[in-house]
């Protein structure tokens, strides 16, 4: 019996609901950041100029991506909305328009970062050699875009139809095979820094493929139309628009990070590449419950189930704090073991030792942020996380010009991110206590 019977579950009951769809979901999502690990490690030792160009290609590839995360966002808690409401055709039909914008807007991007390429390297202010690195990775991958977005589509799609272990086996077959192929452009055929941005074009594209043959699949067996809809193209862009504002701001503090990174630096750089790598895999990992929040709190408002709603942000909410103390000793006992993996650098291995403890010391603060913003993503509360994202952003901003002004180094750079983190948490905290964000129904 499930709590739409009226039955109220257990505490281990709950709990398992939350790890069936956050299990899968941890793994799908630890092996994207896992190759951005893998990534700076095979160019890591190619040197510092070309591990450093990839700090710059990894940020403004992570701006584009992460400010369309509503792709995948949005059509998770619009599809489980109509799960729950019990409209399972509608829900595929939303998924499929959210695919159809994904394509439409890959390829925009594509076209223009390949037309102002140099000139947003540029405004990072590194040197030339760290510049001509970046642009090399960037003209390759940015061919990726519609691959790489209608990856997030698809993938949103099977997570609202309470499905995490496709996404699971295709990322981990995409990413074993890219990491092969990177080895073997890089060093094999000597292509360089380009040679990885290649393996993780073909992958990427790939996998965005076998996806999205399975959701037009599924669409097809309960009798959804495969067509061109306008009218559901833009209500998805419109569905997004609040998320990708708040993604905005956090996307313009991680920018603001490297950029500092950037002056202080190309040992500076290299290192934030490597931090900000760890980073992304703790941050990916944590937002596996995310995933599973936004997909059990779309389905449970879908039902009308508030209740249960309130309960499972609970448990979520402790699961959070748990899993981010556990990845922060994790993170703080194997400092030493990172020496020599990313980069042959004395001067990178010695200041990475230093910034992982403040990692470290963030990851429960992240914890708690990223649940709450799957909650309240699952609820459609867009609006107030983009407000509370520009509040964050508004109160960091101030610390990272200081560290900049100051000269005060990557360290205290990290720090003040870590403000930035608890900025997020206190604004979500406060909202997720009140009542206003819990609106049912199917939209």
């Amino acid at each position: 019996m499930s709590a739409a019977d009226g039955v109220r579950p257990s505490n281990r009951s709950v709990d398992r609901e939350i790890l069936a769809l956050a299990v899968p979901a941890f793994a799908t999502l630890v092996s994207e950041p896992a190759l951005l690990l893998a990534d700076s490690a095979i160019i890591g030792h190619l040197g510092t100029t070309q591990l450093a160009g990839l700090g710059i290609a990894g940020n403004l590839l992570g701006i584009l991506t992460g400010l369309s995360i509503f792709l995948a966002y949005g059509t998770t808690g619009t599809v489980a909305r109509r799960l729950g409401a019990g409209d399972k055709q509608a829900a595929l039909a939303g998924g499929i328009d959210g695919m159809a914008l994904a394509v439409l807007l890959g390829a925009a991007l594509c076209l223009l970062l390949q037309l102002l390429l140099p000139t947003v390297i540029g405004w990072y202010g590194a040197g030339p050699a760290v510049a001509t690195a970046a642009e090399h990775y960037l003209r390759v991958a940015a061919c990726g875009l519609p691959s790489v977005l209608l990856l997030l589509a698809s993938t949103g799609v099977l997570r609202g139809l309470q499905d995490t272990k496709t996404p699971l086996v295709v990322a981990i077959s995409c990413n074993l095979i890219n990491i092969g192929l990177n080895v073997l452009l890089v060093y094999g055929l000597h292509l360089g820094i380009a040679g990885s941005a290649t393996g993780s074009l073909i992958a990427q594209t790939a996998s965005a493929v076998f996806l999205s043959v399975v959701v037009i699949r599924a669409a097809r067996r309960h009798g959804t139309k495969i067509n061109f809809r306008p009218y559901g193209i833009l209500h998805a862009a419109r569905a997004g628009f609040w998320l990708m504002l708040r993604t905005a701001t956090l996307q313009l503090s991680i920018t603001v990070t490297t950029a500092v990174a950037a002056g202080i630096g190309a040992v500076a750089l290299a290192t934030h590449q490597v931090v900000n790598s760890l980073w992304t895999f703790l941050a990916f990992a944590l937002d596996a419950l995310a995933i599973a929040a936004q997909a059990v709190i779309g389905r449970y408002l879908g039902a009308g189930n508030v209740i249960m709603v309130r309960r499972l942000t609970g448990r979520m909410i402790g699961w959070g704090i748990g899993a981010g103390l556990v990845f922060g000793v994790i993170v703080a006992v194997a400092r030493p073991l990172y020496d020599q993996l990313f980069s042959p650098d004395p001067a990178v291995q010695e200041l990475l030792f230093r910034v992982l403890l403040v990692v470290a010391c963030c990851t429960p603060i992240a914890g708690v942020v990223f649940v709450l913003d799957g909650v309240l993503i699952g609820a459609g509360d867009g609006r107030y996380l983009a407000l509370a994202g520009l509040i964050a952003m508004l109160a960091y901003l101030p610390l990272a010009i200081g560290v900049h002004a100051t000269g005060a180094g990557l360290v205290w750079l990290w720090l003040a991110f870590g403000c930035f983190m608890l900025a997020r948490m206190i604004t979500l905290v406060v909202r997720a206590r009140g009542t206003r964000w819990m609106r049912t129904g199917a939209r």
